[in-house]
């Protein structure tokens, strides 16, 4: 349950990131290779229903995952639909069904709290593209490092993801890790080895 509530809070921060998109910023370049700000905010929205499924008991339906269509408030779909993954995840945390997660390797089943530390990092690491996006997000890396328990599941999570050639080809998740700085924090920390330059600027 902690970790359910770890990824609430990171919820309630990229909320708050996104909150600040205005309909013209849309088009901005993301430190996601190729996408717009709008593209990400799509794929944000689509990944939130899908693991909203998947943890209500969908099978492995790739289609769930798809990127969203989004209306003319991107940030209130972003805050619905955050709002209804969050209350997935409490719920299942009751008998922490396996989650069927078809974009990542074998498509699972996972393990209930694997399947929400994947989600965790995604939503933070999503939001720092965000609020990179937007040109300020020393405020969000501040936020995350400043709180140990958040912080250090981001990290701990992150050091699980496989840094291999496959894991890391064109068009998975992360490009292949980078040396984190000396002296970096947590988030920078991941970050880096999630293959984002935490120096990013438009």
């Amino acid at each position: 349950m902690k970790l359910v509530e770890l990824h609430a809070q990171a919820m309630d921060l990229a909320v708050d990131v996104v909150d600040r998109v205005r309909p013209e910023q849309l088009d901005r370049p993301s430190p996601c290779a190729d996408w717009t700000l709008g593209r990400l905010l799509e794929h944000c929205v689509g990944q939130h229903q899908g693991f909203a499924a998947a943890a209500r008991g969908a099978g492995p339906d790739l289609a769930l995952f798809a990127d969203a269509e989004l209306d003319a408030d991107p940030a209130a779909d972003f805050r619905r639909t955050g709002a209804d993954l969050v209350a997935a995840f409490r719920a299942g945390a009751a008998d922490e069904r396996a989650l069927w997660l078809p974009e990542i390797r074998d498509g699972g089943p996972f393990p209930f709290r694997m399947a929400v530390g994947f989600h965790l990092v995604d939503t933070l690491v999503h939001a720092w593209d965000v609020a990179a996006a937007l040109g300020d997000a020393d405020a969000l890396v501040a936020a995350v490092d400043r709180d140990d328990a958040l912080a250090d599941a981001l990290l701990t999570v992150t050091e699980a993801v496989p840094d291999t050639p496959e894991a890391r080809a064109p068009g998975r998740a992360f490009r292949p890790g980078l040396q984190p700085a000396d002296g970096a924090g947590r988030f920078a920390r991941a970050l880096a080895l999630l293959g984002r330059d935490p120096a990013w600027q438009a």
